[in-house]
């Protein structure tokens, strides 16, 4: 009979290998995601690639994987976990069930604007966040922008925290979310992004709330006819590779990896802010009524996720004042 640890470690050993060989003297890195090839990250994903190639003289592959082709987004940083594949994109709201630290990032309201988080991302706390993964195998090598989120709904508009109350909104699988639609009055429902389209058609939820490009190449928009740019929540993405995988890269190639992924942020913030400007255009010629609700009164209920911190979480919002300083 074959010895059972044993045989896992075969398959851990080959599936490693699949994830990250290196046939003839290239190395090839599989990245696999959930969006749409039609989405801004996608672009800046495989501009990743294209550099990592032209760097490394063809040395240096990285094929992506775009749709959830590998799995879900929880099921993709799973895979990074146990070396099974290399790379993936993962929001960091996604991330906390991971690595605690970087709940931080999913406070609603933590940045006043885009340069002040810009500041904390490229500083010492953003180089912070990027490692606070490696512990659990998921090393950060860039953010990207994620834009900002805002509600949209199926049957009547958010301009004030109190029409969310009694509603069902989709958010993340992520506490940091949960709090924050509670924080509102409303009952968050976790759903994977890939079910929530039929989930907004059937009813089960009533809502969601996603930044412009996600509420587009979703097509969300053609079953939510409102959208309330409330902008609770800036909440960067992450490109993350395995540990188990960059641990066999030679120093030359993590400078071939860490570059390519350097370049491709700055990319993907162009393309990010062209997009958004895309996308707003294509609600409008969609017929979705785009709504302008004044923020203060979503800042100050927010207030009670940072008040329960204070309690429950010190040493987290003492993080949250020091990136307030900013």
């Amino acid at each position: 009979m074959t010895n059972f640890p044993i045989y896992l470690s075969m398959l851990f050993l080959a599936a490693l290998l699949v994830s990250c060989s290196k046939p003839g003297g290239v190395r090839v890195l599989k990245l696999g995601h959930g969006l749409d090839t039609s989405h801004p990250v996608h672009a800046a994903m495989l501009y990743l690639a294209e550099k990592a190639e032209e760097k490394s003289d063809g040395k240096m592959i990285v094929q992506v994987y775009p749709n959830q082709q590998l799995g879900t987004e929880r099921e993709l940083v799973e895979l990074l976990q146990i070396g099974s594949l290399a790379m993936t994109k993962v929001s960091t709201a996604a991330m906390e069930g991971f690595a605690p630290e970087i709940k931080i990032l999913g406070q609603p309201y933590l940045f006043k604007d885009d340069a002040q988080q810009a500041r904390v991302l490229e500083g010492p706390i953003g180089k912070q966040l990027l490692a606070a993964g490696e512990k659990y195998w998921l090393k950060g090598l860039c953010f990207y922008d994620g834009g900002k989120r805002s509600f949209y709904t199926k049957d009547k508009p958010v301009m004030v925290p109190q029409d969310i109350e009694g509603l069902k909104i989709r958010v993340m699988e992520s506490p940091t979310a949960v709090n924050m639609v509670q924080s509102f009055g409303g009952s968050p429902t976790p759903v994977s992004f890939g079910e929530l389209y039929t989930a907004l058609q059937q009813g089960i939820v009533d809502g969601a709330e996603n930044n412009p490009p996600s509420f587009v190449t979703s097509r969300h928009y053609e079953v939510c006819k409102y959208y309330s740019l409330n902008e609770h929540t800036a909440i960067p993405d992450m490109m993350i590779v395995s540990t188990k995988v960059w641990d066999l890269l030679s120093e030359e190639e993590k400078t071939w990896l860490q570059e390519a992924a350097d370049e491709s942020a700055v990319y993907q913030y162009k393309l990010w802010e062209e997009s958004v400007a895309e996308s707003m255009k294509i609600l409008e010629e969609a017929g979705v009524e785009v709504l302008y609700p004044d923020k203060e009164p979503f800042r100050k209920e927010a207030e009670k996720v940072y008040e329960l911190m204070k309690e429950s979480d010190p040493e987290m919002y003492k993080l949250v004042q020091e990136i307030r300083k900013y």
